[in-house]
């Protein structure tokens, strides 16, 4: 275009008087392209050899522990009493996901919270049954008391579908009905082995070994 031509003619005096050059080019014809593309990597060029030169980059890998399990529990406590605290990304993911209307859903996330370990790091910080346990933290945390028994796996899950009978009200007593349970059990178990040694003491009853013993003496004294 001769009036293109003319105007950058017109032009060129004022920018080269600014310090800047001019490269006149045409998009139809591609005149003047390669002297730009030469002056660009001239620029280019300049401007590595200015750059200062790239720190090495220092890659530190920190592998997991192998007993890592990815989360903790902590024992605390507050104005109400003592409670256990689990932290972690896959315990607090889970809960978040699972509908706690649905006891199916509730049970499927106790076994997974048990695979993962919960139950016995609850167990190695001191927690007993009734405990409370907040799985996360602030107000999103959710709050239950905690039942051993959830280690428990098959033998529990013979239920209709949609039922876990580990959440029965009928099979979570309170804390109290609990102990209570215990020390009658321990008390019958101390009543029965004392009634053991005293019938033995007694003579009523004896040794297998000391039967068959005796039965042979007596074989005996009858041959002679």
């Amino acid at each position: 275009m001769p009036e293109a031509r003319e105007l950058a003619d017109f032009v060129r005096p004022e920018l080269e008087a600014r310090g800047l050059r001019v490269f006149e080019i045409s998009t139809a014809s591609h005149e003047g392209l390669r002297p730009l593309t030469f002056a660009l990597a001239e620029i280019v060029d300049q401007a590595r050899a200015e750059a200062p030169a790239p720190e090495p980059a220092r890659i530190v890998l920190r592998p997991h522990a192998v007993d890592e399990k990815g989360f903790t529990v902590t024992r605390r406590q507050d104005a109400d009493g003592v409670y256990f605290e689990v932290l972690g990304a896959k315990p607090e993911r889970w809960v978040r996901q699972t509908d706690f209307s649905n006891d199916e859903a509730v049970g499927y996330l106790a076994d997974r919270l048990a695979r993962l370990g919960v139950e016995e790091k609850l167990f190695a910080t001191g927690a007993v049954a009734g405990d409370e346990v907040r799985i996360g933290s602030g107000n999103g945390a959710v709050v239950f008391d905690w039942e051993p028994t959830l280690l428990t796996g098959s033998e529990l899950l013979g239920g209709p579908r949609g039922t876990d009978l580990r959440l029965d009200d009928r099979l979570r007593p309170s804390r109290k009905e609990k102990r209570a349970e215990f020390h009658e059990r321990m008390d019958a178990k101390a009543a029965a082995r004392e009634e053991l040694w005293t019938e033995r003491s007694s003579g009523h009853w004896s040794d297998p070994a000391d039967e068959a013993r005796a039965a042979s003496d007596d074989a005996g004294d009858d041959r002679a």
